[in-house]
């Protein structure tokens, strides 16, 4: 059960991504496709696309960069008791996306012996790196028609909005692994 304060921050987090593809189009790197001209419409799935590629690349960058001796890394200094060891984030962001960005037409799954049984850093970004691919299947079938349209878990858009909330939350404390061991995210780094 989610909490009222954390409901609040769920429906604030939702609502940035709303507001957010100014921010990622700001962002994008040499080469990626042009932001579109003022007043013109976006679809849904371009929308949430743009979303999920910005963050999917700060994501895997960051999974990538810590080295595998410190993927059981978890902070024991301070109020870190029972937190998830640094692959043990990855490997959660993955089966989460199966859950966010799954077809509703299909019945879901439980995949989470399959993720438990992920040691390695390589089995780890790969399992990572499919969830995005799943991930941006699910989006690129989001229509004007079925972005609001009620399914079992909710509405294709709600799904994919707490999906790229969901990443962010666990961007954010990756990050923070990351420092920790003297490492500066890759989205963090000075490009020059």
């Amino acid at each position: 059960m989610v909490s009222h304060k954390g409901f609040a921050r769920r429906m604030l987090g939702c609502c940035l991504l709303i507001a957010a593809p100014t921010s990622i189009f700001a962002q994008m790197p040499a080469g990626a496709p042009a932001k579109p001209a003022v007043g013109t419409q976006m679809t849904p799935s371009a929308t949430y696309g743009k979303l999920l590629s910005g963050m999917e690349q700060e994501f895997v960058s960051a999974a990538e960069a810590m080295p595998e001796d410190k993927f059981d890394f978890a902070p024991t200094q301070g109020e870190f008791k029972g937190v998830r060891s640094f692959g043990a984030q990855v490997k959660h962001v993955a089966q989460a996306n199966g859950f966010f960005f799954h077809d509703p037409s299909k019945p879901m799954t439980d995949n989470g012996a399959a993720f438990d049984k992920l040691k390695t850093k390589a089995e780890i970004i790969k399992a990572l790196k499919d969830s995005f691919m799943q991930a941006h299947a699910y989006i690129d079938g989001i229509t004007p028609e079925n972005a609001f349209v009620m399914t079992a878990n909710g509405t294709r858009g709600g799904m994919a909005a707490f999906g790229i909330a969901h990443l962010m939350d666990h961007y954010g404390q990756m990050v923070v692994y990351l420092r920790m061991n003297g490492i500066v995210p890759p989205a963090s780094r000075d490009s020059k």
